[in-house]
């Protein structure tokens, strides 16, 4: 692992914060390093409001977008809310469609198949529309790109309102309303909302005009949350605003459906790590072993005996989807392994009978052991499809438009991506991919990062620290979990190894006469022979704190832990 010591802000900054906050320089260096650099940026962050929430008037089309949705209330005409497969996407269609259905009866909702019409708008839930009689779509989390469909569908006489987050092309697609906050021309005040945050501001407009305030809006931040959470977007601004509030609602009074899914892993109050981890992935499996309708099904349902039958179907696709996952883990390892390419600039596997709908996990999977851009390609159909993944700094999307020749299509971003191709010319493209790699890949980026925000003394471990860093969270990407460095650190004699293959390690340390404190290291224990001999050893990690017995006690998270020397 490579230690990466975060630069520390101006020693000016720092002293104004702390005696403006009455903190430790190194909290004040903390919050800097967020943005926060003043009594009234802190105040915000320690004390999120929903008045800090924007008028979604700023958005443009937003007023475009609701007179065509009351126009369609006014005549009586059929809405349908179209929404991706992943979690974004159904919690924004949840979202929309009972809000509306609180007041309006003629809404229905679509969620295309993963496998059969793919990402995005379809001309498959174009013409369900058309068959159906209905007038308008509200496409959430897609849709941007979509110019084609939104003009087939206008050949239909289908309006579309997009409500979306990604980044549009040169051409914005003919719609009634745009609403995107990355557009070049939108000035909406904060462009980091993911999908369901788009379609909240949406339900916060129409919610305006009919005099209602956003506190009559709050039992829905637990669908915006969990989708925060799921699609990995900055929790700063709105977004925060929105995580925060929705995880009271997750932890006090949640939809059924979610309540169902809290309540089969009965864990009494979570935090955004235990929605990525917990809710997240049930959500997401239905999609990927079934069908996304299940999951709009359990998150829009009202009676709660019905939400929780819902969700033991999700829990078992979930087990299915962790089953998958394991197996097709394994046999790619043996790829690698059988083939010697574990010395490679990058990993390419393809198996024709694995599920495209793990294959995006068990890609993130193999880059926790080669750590390297990864892509694992199945058979879909008569060609082959890939997930990507990247490792940090490493733009994989960038690398596939330069193999682009190979390729019949592919798309995404920087760190995920997918792509299609032909069966013969999957050799070709791995020997290109592999030469792209390695002739544009650093050096560093092939070691694992661990981000340092502050070398600190175990001294500096106090309550107080401890009540302070909680009222960071919600955390997530541009306001990660603090993490610590301390050297000179022993174990006092009981550092031992956990887990059924001793993957894990446990220590007791402490720094010169402090007191010890109880560390754990998950995937640390081949490193137990740094602690063990009254060894002095440097450790990164998180502070926490463990509950047992109704005694709670500091814990330290390890990340990793090194000889002093380095």
């Amino acid at each position: 692992m490579r230690w990466t010591l975060k630069q520390k802000p101006s020693e000016d900054k720092i002293k104004h914060l702390a005696q403006a906050l009455n903190v430790e320089d190194f909290v004040a260096s903390l919050l800097i390093q967020r943005g926060i650099e003043t009594f009234e940026d802190a105040r915000n962050f320690f004390r999120p409001s929903l008045d800090h929430l924007h008028d979604p008037y700023l958005m443009k089309d937003m007023d475009k977008a609701v007179a065509r949705i009351e126009s369609a209330i006014e005549n009586q005409e059929n809405i349908l809310v179209f929404g991706d497969y992943d979690v974004d996407g159904t919690t924004a269609v949840s979202l929309v469609s009972s809000y509306l259905k609180s007041y309006y009866p003629n809404v229905a909702t679509y969620i295309p198949d993963r496998y059969d019409e793919g990402y995005g708008i379809s001309y498959k839930g174009i013409d369900y529309a058309d068959d159906n009689g209905i007038a308008l779509i509200i496409a959430l989390d897609c849709g941007i790109k979509s110019i084609d469909h939104i003009a087939y569908a206008k050949a239909k006489n289908i309006d579309f309102i997009i409500c979306d987050h990604h980044r549009p092309g040169e051409k914005l697609p003919d719609a009634v309303a745009v609403l995107d906050p990355k557009r070049e021309d939108c000035s909406y005040p904060y462009d980091e909302l993911c999908g369901c945050g788009v379609g909240f501001k949406l339900i916060q407009a129409l919610a305006q005009n009919k005099n209602e305030t956003v506190e009559d809006l709050v039992p829905y931040l637990d669908l915006v949350a969990t989708a925060i959470a799921a699609d990995i977007v900055p929790i700063t601004g709105e977004n925060r605003v929105l995580a925060y509030f929705g995880l009271k609602v997750i932890n006090t009074e949640p939809r059924p459906g979610i309540k169902a899914l809290v309540h089969q892993v009965k864990k009494k109050v979570l935090d955004i790590t235990d929605v990525v981890f917990i809710i997240s992935p049930r959500i997401n499996a239905a999609g990927r072993i079934k069908h996304g309708n299940h999951a709009v099904e359990l998150l829009s349902e009202f009676d709660f005996e019905q939400a929780q039958q819902f969700a033991s179907e999700i829990e078992q696709y979930n087990a299915d989807r962790k089953d998958l996952d394991k197996k097709i883990t394994k046999e790619a390892f043996q790829q690698i392994l059988d083939n010697n390419e574990h010395d490679r600039f990058s990993t390419v596997v393809f198996q024709e009978d694995w599920h495209k709908g793990v294959i995006g996990i068990v890609a993130s999977r193999l880059i926790e052991t080669y750590y390297r851009p990864t892509l694992v390609f199945t058979k879909s159909g008569d060609k082959y499809a890939a997930s990507a993944r990247s490792v940090k700094g490493f733009d994989v999307y960038n690398a596939l438009d330069a193999c682009s020749q190979h390729l019949e299509q592919f798309g995404g971003h920087m760190y995920a991506a997918g792509m299609t191709l032909k069966a013969e010319n999957y050799e070709a493209f791995k020997d290109a991919f592999e030469k792209c790699v390695e002739s544009t890949i650093l050096p560093e980026m092939r070691i694992p990062e661990i981000e340092i925000d502050a070398e600190i003394d175990f001294t500096d471990i106090s309550p107080k620290l401890i009540r302070i860093l909680k009222q960071f969270e919600p955390f997530g990407p541009q306001n990660m979990t603090p993490v610590f460095m301390t050297s000179n650190v022993k174990d006092t004699g009981y550092a031992k190894t956990l887990g059924s293959e001793d993957e894990h390690l446990r220590l007791f340390v402490k720094q010169n006469n402090s007191e010890g404190i109880s560390s754990i290291g998950f995937g640390l224990g081949k490193k137990l022979g740094l602690a063990q001999n009254q060894n002095s050893f440097q450790i990164a990690y998180c502070i926490s704190e463990n509950e047992w017995n109704g005694n709670i006690t500091t814990q330290l998270m390890l990340k990793d832990i090194r000889t002093n020397d380095n």
